[in-house]
């Protein structure tokens, strides 16, 4: 996909920008290289690669420091509700604020 330079001041007018002439050829080569890199990423066959669990562990082994997904202290409820204006059935209640 490559953009023109009418793209690059329909861009520029959607964004608010203006841009000089100089400027918006930078940005059309710009824009241009990166869709370049793009196609090539896309192109590449990636069937039955597995996905990292981090970038760096394509160059070094990387113990990932996890800790186990466990409720760490219990929440009162009742606790907390005693300073609300207004609770009822375990709910705060609050004031309408739309009409």
């Amino acid at each position: 996909m490559a953009l023109t330079s009418q793209d690059i001041a329909r861009i520029a007018h959607l964004a608010r920008l203006e841009l000089s002439s100089l400027e918006s050829e930078r940005m059309l080569v710009q824009i241009n290289g990166f869709f370049d890199i793009v196609e090539k990423m896309r192109a590449v066959d990636t069937a039955g690669i597995e996905p990292l669990p981090h970038p760096i562990a394509a160059i070094q082994d990387l113990a990932l420091r996890l800790r186990e997904d466990v409720a760490s202290e219990r929440i009162d409820r009742e606790a907390n509700q005693r300073s609300a204006p207004a609770v009822e059935r375990g709910l705060y209640l609050v004031p309408k604020v739309i009409e």
